[in-house]
């Protein structure tokens, strides 16, 4: 969806986003954008190493079962 805006479209959204907010307000709505990117990243890092490890620790206890 976002591959198709382009340099133009992304002008565009800036100067509006600019026009909407003002020059005072858009330094700090980037900030808090970036914030919340950064853990949402972070979280999606953390859930995806806790499912790593869950399926790290039921793999050992399936090959038993199959031994027995």
């Amino acid at each position: 969806m976002l591959t198709n805006i382009g340099i133009p479209g992304l002008v565009l959204i800036l100067v509006i986003a600019l026009i909407i907010f003002g020059p005072k307000k858009l330094p700090e709505l980037g900030k808090a954008v970036g914030q919340t990117l950064r853990e949402f990243k972070s979280s999606t890092r953390e859930l995806t190493n806790d499912v790593m490890e869950e399926f790290e620790d039921e793999k050992p206890k399936s090959k038993s079962k199959k031994q027995v």
